[in-house]
């Protein structure tokens, strides 16, 4: 078996500029609840799949989104989402569902860390493209298949952007 990346996707594509860009343009809540829904809709499937009847990363999301809506105080939930991380890196010996579930925390953290809106992706990429094609596929597969991951993210957070928004994220990038 070839070694797996952790993480999938080039941060140097038109893709990954597009959602920087984009990123830039919002604030820390809408990135948030956008992340939150994206992971919830495409990769928290993928985990629960590989691991039936854990609820821990979904009972994680439904905190995150209640928090979203102003019900709790963030540092009631930091440490829901470091558990969150926890059980992602407990997961070493099954690459999609860690995948899966690194981009579900990853993602869950963006309610304090807006860099998180991004990186999830990566996680995510990585995920789809194990749960899509198993693990015997060479860097080419699963390349296309990430490049794919995140041009279908750069449409989803077109659609919730706030155009003109007034108070956008400060990010420095570091990749």
């Amino acid at each position: 078996m070839p070694k797996l990346r952790k993480m999938l996707g080039d941060v140097n594509s038109a893709e990954c500029i597009a959602l920087m860009r984009l990123i830039e343009t919002q604030n820390e809540r809408t990135l948030a609840a956008w992340a939150v829904g994206y992971a919830k809709d495409n990769f928290l499937g993928i985990y629960e799949n590989e691991c039936p009847g854990n609820v821990c990363l979904r009972d994680t999301i439904l905190a995150c989104e209640e928090y979203l809506k102003g019900n709790g105080k963030l540092c009631e939930i930091k440490p829901v989402i470091k558990e969150a991380g926890q059980l992602a890196r407990d997961l070493a010996d099954n690459p999609t569902a860690q995948a899966a579930a690194r981009a579900v925390s990853t993602a869950c953290a963006s309610v304090h860390t807006p860099t998180s809106a991004l990186g999830f992706l990566f996680y995510g990429a990585a995920a789809a493209a194990y749960s899509q094609t198993g693990l015997e596929q060479g860097a080419e597969v699963y390349d296309k298949i990430a490049s794919k991951e995140l041009e279908k993210a750069v449409d989803s957070l077109k659609q919730v952007c706030v155009p003109d928004e007034a108070h956008p994220v400060k990010v420095k990038w570091n990749c």
